[in-house]
């Protein structure tokens, strides 16, 4: 049985453009600090932080995210999004190359 070698050449340079990716959401939440004595939450003011939330093993997981790599973060989720909207247009592609290659 021969592979489907044509499409994965053709796509395969699209996969790699799009590293790094990452599924989940990265958003930014208000949230009250530590301290006793803090000034603004005494306010009622929280402070701004970076959360990335993900599923793993079925579970929802939310991570702290410090502020200087929230940009990378960005454009990870955002090739995410573009690299799954890639494997959707390459499923049928492979399938009809599979299909023309059989006897």
């Amino acid at each position: 049985m021969k592979r489907c070698f044509t499409t994965t050449k053709k796509w395969q340079s699209q996969f790699q453009a799009l590293w790094p990716a990452l599924k989940g959401s990265l958003v930014r939440v208000r949230k009250p600090c530590i301290r006793k004595n803090c000034r603004a939450c005494a306010r009622g003011d929280k402070h701004p932080a970076w959360m990335l939330s993900f599923t793993c093993r079925g579970r929802r997981r939310c991570v702290y995210v410090p502020l200087a790599p929230v940009p990378a973060i960005r454009r990870a989720h955002k090739n995410g999004r573009r690299l799954e909207n890639l494997l959707y247009r390459v499923g049928p592609a492979l399938l009809k190359e599979f299909r023309q290659q059989q006897p």
